[in-house]
Order: structure tokens, then sequence, then C-alpha cells
């Protein structure tokens, strides 16, 4: 039988609430395994991570806002990740900072349920949204057209995949499909990792491989693929090429690093807490994965907006009171997809390139075969060659 988890009281899998108050209300216990300077430790990294993140984010919607130039499509799929990490710091943060100040949860059975519901709705937006925005990236450098600019309908599209997948997924908690409870030192509360059922670990599976291994899949084989890509520019033109390579690979490595450092010890602890043996993930140990996912809020808007030179010529000039320097992301999306197509198109077509390089620019010189397949036996002068213009913006 399927029913609300909000009305669940001591039944299996909701033992953690089976502790009466005074009153002889149900409540959230304390867990003694953390000691009062552990819960103000945990307090004082939760307010770090909800201050800097609600006030990161809160700067990048500003931004947007308040210059035009940032207002492309791929810039809108930004937008809602700094939207779904603003909540959280918002509605979620909170709740768990209060309740790690006073070492118990305070608002209720009601209320952890709720809470657990919107974090990890909220965390797992953020979470497919920077898979879309790897494939997007990807499907943008390979494409065979420059990205039109205003067309939102694509991005809208990766939007509401983001916000319905982890609607699909955060909602059977709700309706019977595992439940939401107390987590670690029962100051937070999550998805019941320790319920040993097989309607509880049915949808533990489910989750870690589709919200962490499939967008993980994703995002590296997006980037992947675009930094073979980028080498295959590298061979063309090896000023523009190798320095591109090299920003671009930090960039990927970042993204990466950063992505597997906010989730993947927390997949791994759940993992444990639902096939391990009972009490083999301790309060403390599992306390700190859930900071981990929590510090994501802090760590998108750095590694993938003020590292974006767009974003950050903006900032510097909302900080100055000034006008951002000239430019626009059409252009900006054109240069920089421009010597990808070149280097895909020239292993496709097998055509051979000659590379000059002047200053911030490269021409691509392309010696093509003529209409019955035979080349040239030399170049002649007194016909101007077919140029290629590949432009690289910084």
């Amino acid at each position: 039988m399927i029913v609300s988890n909000v009305n669940l009281s001591c039944t299996e899998g909701n033992s953690a609430w089976c502790v009466s108050n005074n009153d002889g209300n149900v409540e959230a216990p304390s867990n003694n395994d953390l000691t009062p300077t552990g819960h103000l430790i945990v307090a004082v990294c939760l307010g770090i991570i909800g201050s800097l993140g609600f006030s990161s984010n809160l700067l990048v919607l500003l931004l947007f806002c308040r210059y035009k130039v940032l207002r492309s499509p791929i810039n809108l799929l930004l937008m809602n990740i700094s939207v779904s990490d603003m909540l959280v710091c918002a509605v979620g943060t909170p709740f768990s900072f209060a309740a790690s100040t006073q070492g118990r949860w305070l608002i209720g059975k009601s209320g952890c349920v709720w809470y657990g519901f919107v974090n990890s709705c909220l965390g797992m937006v953020s979470l497919i949204s920077l898979a879309v925005l790897s494939y997007e990236r990807y499907s943008t450098m390979m494409g065979s057209t420059e990205a039109d600019a205003t067309n939102y309908r694509k991005i809208g599209v990766g939007i509401m995949l983001s916000w319905g997948y982890s609607l699909l997924w955060t909602l059977p908690p709700l309706f019977g499909w595992s439940s939401y409870g107390p987590e670690g030192p029962g100051t937070t509360c999550s998805v019941n990792w320790k319920a040993k059922d097989v309607n509880n670990i049915s949808y533990i599976v489910c989750l870690f491989v589709f919200c962490l291994v499939l967008p993980f899949f994703v995002i590296i084989y997006s980037y992947g693929k675009l930094l073979l890509t980028v080498k295959q520019v590298s061979v063309i033109s090896t000023v523009v090429g190798r320095s591109r390579e090299q920003r671009i690979l930090f960039m990927v490595l970042a993204m990466v690093i950063c992505f597997l450092l906010c989730w993947l010890p927390y997949g791994i602890v759940a993992l444990l807490a639902t096939f391990g043996k009972s009490g083999l993930v301790t309060p403390e140990a599992s306390i700190i994965p859930s900071l981990l996912a929590k510090s994501s809020t802090v760590f998108n808007p750095i590694i993938y907006i003020f590292l974006n030179k767009q974003f950050y010529r903006c900032f510097r000039a909302f900080l100055m009171c000034q006008r951002p320097a000239n430019g626009s992301s059409v252009r900006s999306s054109s240069k920089t997809t421009k010597p990808c197509r070149a280097a895909r198109r020239a292993i496709n077509d097998n055509r051979n390139f000659v590379v000059t390089s002047a200053g911030r620019h490269s021409t691509l010189i392309q010696n093509r075969t003529d209409s019955v397949g035979e080349r040239g036996s030399s170049w002649d002068a007194s016909k101007p060659p077919v140029l290629l213009v590949a432009h690289y913006n910084g």
C-alpha cells in the first residue's frame, strides 16, 4: 500500500522518530555521538556555506539582470543553476544551521520531510543542469553552424528537463517509495539511507544510477569530446590552439574535480549506509559528505560563472560602476566555436591547412582539391588564396 510518509509514525525505516518528548509528541532524537563542539563546528561550516553560497549566487543574478550582454541562451542555463543553489541556501541551510546550534532537529517530523524533499529536489536541479550545460557546450562546439543567440527554445527545454527530471526522482519518497528522515547526527534530513527493506534499497539504487552516475557520464563524455576537439585545433595552430587547450583543460579538470568532490563522497556514504552493516557509517563520517554536497552552492558560481571572461568583465564593471567592455555574447560564442569547427571540417574533409599567425588572429589557408579531385602541383601566386579566418578571443 502506498501512503504518504508524512503520516508514518514509529514504523520500520522510521525508527529515528520513535522518541517522545515530555508532552508525548514524537520528535527526532538528539544524537549523542556528536559532541557539542562537533555540532558547533558543523554550525559554523553551514553558516559559511550558506552565506557565501547565497551572496555569490545573488550577485550572479544581479549581474544577469543588470547587463544585457549576459542575456544569452547559454547564460540562462547558468542562471538556472544559480537560482537552485540560492534557494538551497535560502530555504534549506538556515534550518540545518539552527538545528546544529541546538544539537537537534527543531521543526518536527513534517518539517524534516519538507526539508529533505526541497533540498533533494533543488540539489538535483543543480546537478542535472550541470550535465545539460556540458552537453549544450559540446553540441554547440561540434555543430556545423554557429549558435543562434536569439533561440531560447533549446535552453528552455533543458531547464524544463532539469526541473522535471528532479521532481521525477524526489517526489516518490513522499508517496511511499522510500522516505525522507533524519540524516547523520540528526540535524539535517534527507532520503532514508539506513532502511534495509527492498522498497528503500530499490529507490537508492535507482537514485544512484540515474541521478549521479548518469549525469557524471554525460559530463565526462561531453567535456572529453570537447577537449579532443581543442587538441585538434592545437595541431592546426600551435599559437592559438596550445593556449586555448591549456585553458579549457584547466576548466574541464576544475569542473570534474568539483563535481566528484561535492557529490561522490555523499553517494558512497549513502551506499555504505544502505548496504553496509548497521552503524558502519558514524554521524561524524556522514556529516562531512553532506557538507561537501552543500558546498557545491559556493563552487558552482566560481567555476562556471566567475571564471567566465564575460561575467568577470561585467563583475568588474559592476564594482567600479562602469559599463562593461565592448563585445557581445553572440560574437564571443562565434569566436569560441570557429576554431573547433574549422578543425573538425579539416579532418572530415581531409583538407590541408597552412597556418599563419599574426597577433591575436590566426589565418587558415585552405588548399582545396579541384572539381575533378586532382590537386594543383604548385600554388599560383596570381590567384588569391581561399582564406578561412578564425578569430581567437583571448
